[in-house]
């Protein structure tokens, strides 16, 4: 194959799936490493991909920094988020203690929720008011209050997670991507996310499978982090991951 055409191609793989990796690239291909990394350099001095560990993503202008209002993205893919949070809100346990996200897949949750003898701790002010009054055990952190996601964020809620351990922890998350793992466009929303997540045992991202081809600006965790909820494969290329649970 022309290197030209290979480099076409290329882009037009991640104009579908949003990253490819280096491997992946080899197989499609039947290309050595060095070629295909030559490509990707390529591409990337063109400025028409971001070269990455393992791989590349779409470029910055693909990034999506759109953060959207927590009425409207209750309405989207409502149906799947509803499964998604019935299996994960299955997953509480006896005296769990548990780290709740904000987010409308994990506010989802807890209408769901049987266990009473498990303990909450969320940043969503809207999670804290649901769960209190279904007579669950609540703490809602402190800190400044973010109006787009109604969740507290900030140095003094950074602060407050830092002395919890929990048994499990649900997350949402606006991309979920093999190479720039689970992002979301806020470097605030993404500090205590990360806090949050670094303090679980067994951490949970909810995502609907729109998800998977999508990345924000900044991580707060890798792919392999976190057991992934989903309602679907989002295609073949993720058939390997074994921290996927479908449902």
């Amino acid at each position: 194959m022309l290197t030209e055409t290979r480099q076409e191609e290329i882009l037009r793989m991640l104009e579908q799936k949003g990253s490819v990796t280096v491997q992946e690239l080899k197989d499609v291909f039947g290309a050595s490493e060095s070629t295909i990394r030559r490509d990707l350099n390529v591409l990337h001095k063109k400025g028409a991909l971001i070269k990455v560990f393992g791989g590349a993503v779409q470029t910055e202008s693909r990034i999506n920094t759109r953060e959207e209002e927590v009425a409207l993205r209750k309405e989207q893919s409502r149906e799947e988020k509803l499964r998604i949070a019935r299996y994960a809100a299955s997953l509480i346990e006896p005296d769990d203690f548990i780290y709740l996200d904000a987010g409308t897949t994990t506010g989802y949750m807890i209408p769901y929720l049987t266990e009473r003898t498990a303990m909450f701790v969320t940043n969503a002010v809207s999670h804290a008011l649901m769960l209190a009054e279904n007579g669950f055990r609540v703490i809602l952190i402190g800190g400044e209050l973010k109006a787009a996601t109604e969740a507290i964020v900030g140095n003094e809620a950074y602060v407050n997670l830092k002395k919890y351990n929990f048994t499990k922890g649900f997350w949402g998350a606006n991309g979920v991507n093999p190479m720039a793992g689970f992002t979301t466009p806020d470097i605030n929303e993404a500090m205590i996310k990360e806090c949050a997540m670094k303090h679980t045992q067994r951490p949970y991202v909810l995502c609907d499978s729109r998800k998977f081809h999508q990345v924000s600006p900044v991580s707060f965790g890798e792919f392999h982090a976190a057991q992934i909820i989903t309602d679907c494969m989002p295609d073949e290329t993720y058939a390997n991951y074994q921290n996927l649970i479908i449902v």
